[in-house]
């Protein structure tokens, strides 16, 4: 396949997100954080005053909304979600429904599965149980027997969905799967967790049914020991991954085969982590087969840095924090997981800057419609045009690669090279002294209606048209006078504060176009040219700015 045919490969095929919507609202994991966003500063300024950015600092657990389960949740010497390639989160797999077929406490089957779609060896599979419906941004279920003659959304969601049978997991493992997602709370039965022990009146309820189905108590038909060794040891050793709370566009993938992408945060210390999660299919014209073929060809760039409570944060934000709230060894019959509670602003990492970063009427991440952070664009490398300070124009793009119109930009100053985890890491220069756009650079965009920007360093904007101008003064003097040999011009000529302060932010977050910061990683190896990109960042709802999975596609 040749690169041109990749391109168009993607651009044409059917993309489905089935990603839920996260926010403050979503209910976590029981007993675990539910995600709490704190504005810390505004643009006016916090405490102290002064131009600034709208900062967020969240909490979070893992385990909320649409995410990637790591074989660290259940086996502690295991890989973190860092450590896990993104060959192994994507590839070929179908989604199989099987709403029809389970109701609260039910188990499912092989068989089940096996009925309505083919699953190939080495699948990654999806089941619809229809238990999506009780996510918090749908509408309420009917349920005459419940209370306010509606169904409980967090009691459907997480403590009564159907779960696997004795024999499910092992016919997972006999077929190689890839990757189990489900549509629910979890890919365990949720009598098969903690949840057995922390409401016993539901655990009633499952037994009682079960009886009922199989004629057999719990335990009889999940002896508590054998499921432990397999769920907690065997499975975490073979590879098999698990992903929960999937949602989206998932029903219109009813019993159909699809390449499946399950992107996660590259967390580093944890043991879950968000994912968006999407699903392709042959464009009009194409069979599935030949588009199946032609996916598994397709290469991929990852352009993300690890996400590590090492990681440095942009100046005077707050880093990340990683606090275990629980072990597997803690737990009621070692019926738990490891989980995690974090804290953290978002500048720091690979991250997406949305429009209400510093646009309070902009839009926010999860607001944003998933089509607009993916398709065709550039990477320009111009690290053999620029150095400390130095400032980069539209004609050094446009002098290494063909820009076209609407093109997503990625910026490969070199900058990747002194990032924390580089063997030549150099934080100050890589923070304070890193290259920065001209000031007609975002009226260039404009005029090309980029769609959105990344960049290699830890921010779009010259470090010298931020708050580090006035932190850095000795800096700012050699970027001036820099500036000055190259241009003729000192920095309040060329950039004048009420004009260019944050130009890269406040000029073009209204125009739609905003930026990723701090790419790295494999953005190492990508050449001059053009690529299909995508920027695969949870879908929250109250975020300004999120971190995400960063790809380059081509053949």
């Amino acid at each position: 396949m040749k690169n041109n045919q990749a391109l168009e490969l993607l651009t044409k095929a059917k993309w489905h997100d089935l990603t839920q919507a996260l926010s403050i609202f979503t209910p976590p994991w029981p007993g675990e954080m539910p995600l709490q966003v704190h504005f810390f500063k505004r643009v006016t300024g916090s405490w102290g005053g002064g131009q600034g950015a709208n900062g967020q600092l969240i909490e979070w657990s893992n385990n909320t909304g649409t995410h990637l389960v790591g074989p660290r949740a259940f086996h502690s010497g295991a890989r973190a979600i860092a450590d896990i390639p993104l060959t192994d989160l994507c590839g070929e797999g179908v989604v199989v429904d099987i709403s029809d077929a389970v109701s609260d406490y039910s188990l499912y089957t092989p068989e089940m599965i096996m009925a309505r779609a083919e699953v190939k060896e080495g699948d990654i599979l999806i089941i619809n149980t229809g238990y999506h419906r009780h996510t918090f941004d749908l509408p309420d279920t009917p349920n005459p027997t419940a209370q306010a003659g509606i169904e409980s959304k967090e009691f459907g969601y997480y403590v009564r969905h159907p779960g696997p049978s004795p024999e499910f997991f092992p016919w997972a493992l006999e077929m190689k799967l890839k990757l189990i997602a489900v549509d629910c709370g979890c890919a365990e039965h949720p009598m098969n967790t903690s949840i057995r022990y922390m409401h016993a009146r539901e655990f009633e309820k499952a037994e009682a049914k079960l009886k009922e189905t199989h004629d057999k108590t719990w335990d009889e038909m999940f002896p508590a020991e054998e499921y432990h060794a397999l769920t907690h040891i065997t499975m975490p050793k073979s590879g098999l991954l698990l992903a929960e709370g999937l949602g989206g566009q998932i029903a219109e993938l009813n019993n159909q085969r699809a390449w499946v992408m399950v992107m996660p945060v590259p967390f580093m210390e944890v043991e879950s982590a968000w994912s968006r999660v999407v699903a392709l299919q042959a464009p009009d014209g194409m069979g599935e087969a030949e588009f199946l073929a032609a996916m598994g060809q397709v290469e991929m760039a990852d352009m993300t840095l690890p996400f590590s409570v090492q990681t440095p944060q942009w100046a005077n934000y707050e880093p990340l924090s990683i606090k275990y709230t629980k072990r597997v060894g803690g737990q009621n019959f070692g019926l738990g997981r490891n989980n995690a509670h974090c804290r953290a602003s978002f500048h720091l990492a690979s991250h997406m800057d949305g429009e209400k970063h510093f646009w309070a009427a902009g839009r926010t991440i999860g607001q944003t419609p998933f089509d607009y952070w993916i398709g065709q664009g550039v990477v320009a490398d111009i690290s053999g045009l620029v150095s400390n300070s130095s400032v980069y124009t539209p004609e050094m793009i446009e002098s290494v690669v063909d820009v076209q119109d609407g093109d997503i930009l990625i910026v490969k100053t070199g900058w990747h090279q002194y990032g924390w985890n580089s063997p030549d890491s150099d934080e100050f220069r890589y923070m304070i002294k890193h290259p920065g756009p001209s000031p007609d650079f975002g009226d260039w965009c404009i005029q090309r209606n980029i769609k959105w920007l990344g960049v290699d360093c830890v921010a779009m904007e010259h470090p010298m048209n931020t708050i580090q101008r006035i932190w850095h003064p000795k800096t700012f003097a050699e970027a001036n006078q820099k500036l000055i040999a190259d241009f003729g011009k000192d920095w309040d000529e060329m950039y004048p504060l009420d004009k260019y302060y944050q130009d890269m932010h406040l000029n073009l977050f209204p125009k739609g176009i905003v930026h990723a910061e701090n790419l790295g990683t494999e953005i190492a190896e990508l050449e001059n040219g053009r690529y299909f990109l995508g920027c695969f960042i949870q879908k929250g709802m109250e975020l300004a700015s999120c971190w995400g999975r960063f790809v380059a596609f081509k053949a």
